[in-house]
């Protein structure tokens, strides 16, 4: 991507209204608006006539925090659940199906439908933030309980301060191991983004604005950094960002394996589409999840029983952040094995 455009000429860009007369690479785009670990985008796409394959990008991989690619195979539910809900807009029946590692996506002729979650896909975003505190009402949570529930996934709505202050408990102590570790430290500052340049040349990573920080340049970024972020100002700022939320959502599915983590990144994608088009703001807090020793302490809290939590997820009213970018689909479609060749079909 030109560094010659301003970060919000590439926002602009690539979260424009889906154009329903430029082919299948429009449904590509709007897959790829997806929720996503680290914002790394880790997918591969290929289309054809009547599918779209999508598949993991292994160099994109984050070995460190998912080393058994658990977010890797939700962040591709997450890009399914957009693709489909785009394909319906457009008229077409988005029917996926797993071959190997890849997923399948078959496009089938149907009326065209546009949803309230269609038109929210380019507004979603992950809000970083402090919210203002304020309660939904009990038919919202109703919505969101709906939309966060799938084939073998079921959303936990959590509502008790009581229980939120335990969760939030459980984010600082997982918080914390994390913060102690210099691998995990260094795997997710190979993927922050200081300033607008440097954001817009890689279209990818977690940009400082896109969190309510600062823009600054590279070099004094990197040179601040373990000044500015420690384990007491991270673990204060969750404290504050989840005791400013309204509720918590938790994902659970009923077995450990690709397919249900595909299906637990399509729930939280409708449960973060819902809660956008209800007004509401997200955003992940995923650490008791990630380590490992802490993530079964958790289930046990969470009384699950022998089920294990797979997201967590803070919800409320929020403020506006800028929005994250995306790689431009020329660079996200690729020819993937037993796949038509992406550049005899695009725009058909």
């Amino acid at each position: 991507m030109s560094t010659s455009i301003s970060y919000e000429q590439a926002v602009r860009a690539i979260r424009a209204p889906l154009q329903s007369d430029a082919g299948r690479t429009e449904l590509v785009r709007y897959a790829t608006l997806a929720a996503n670990s680290h914002n790394s985008q880790p997918w591969r796409f290929a289309i054809a006539e009547h599918h779209i394959v999508i598949a993991p990008d292994p160099a994109r991989r984050c070995p460190v925090v998912d080393p058994d690619d658990h977010h890797l195979y939700i962040s591709l539910g997450c890009a399914v659940e957009n693709l489909a809900h785009a394909a319906a807009a457009i008229g077409l029946k988005a029917v996926p199906t797993s071959v190997a590692d890849a997923l399948h996506v078959m496009l089938e002729p149907m009326p065209p439908e546009s949803t309230p979650l269609f038109e929210a896909i380019p507004r979603r975003q992950s809000t970083r933030a402090v919210y203002d505190g304020r309660s939904v009402a009990n038919e919202v949570l109703r919505l969101l309980e709906r939309a966060g529930t799938g084939q073998g996934v079921s959303v936990l709505i959590i509502t008790d301060r009581a229980r939120i202050a335990n969760i939030t408990d459980c984010v600082v102590q997982a918080n914390s191991v994390q913060m102690r570790d210099k691998a995990h430290l260094g795997e997710l500052k190979g993927w922050l983004r200081f300033n607008d340049t440097e954001a817009v040349a890689t279209m990818d990573g977690l940009f400082a604005r896109a969190f309510g920080k600062p823009t600054v340049p590279t070099w004094l970024g990197r040179l601040m950094l373990p000044l500015a972020f420690t384990e007491t100002g991270e673990n204060t700022k969750y404290r504050a960002h989840i005791e400013s939320s309204a509720g918590m959502a938790v994902f659970v599915a009923e077995q450990n394996d690709k397919a249900h983590l595909i299906e637990v990144g399509r729930a939280c994608q409708r449960f973060a589409l819902q809660a956008t088009a209800l007004g509401l703001k997200h955003a992940h807090l995923n650490q008791p999840v990630e380590v490992p020793m802490l993530r079964r302490q958790f289930a046990s809290y969470l009384a699950i029983g022998a089920h294990l939590p797979d997201l967590v997820v803070r919800f409320g009213t929020g403020p506006e952040l800028p929005s994250s970018l995306r790689r431009p689909v020329e660079e996200v479609v690729h020819s993937l094995r037993g796949s038509a060749s992406p550049s005899a079909t695009n725009g058909t």
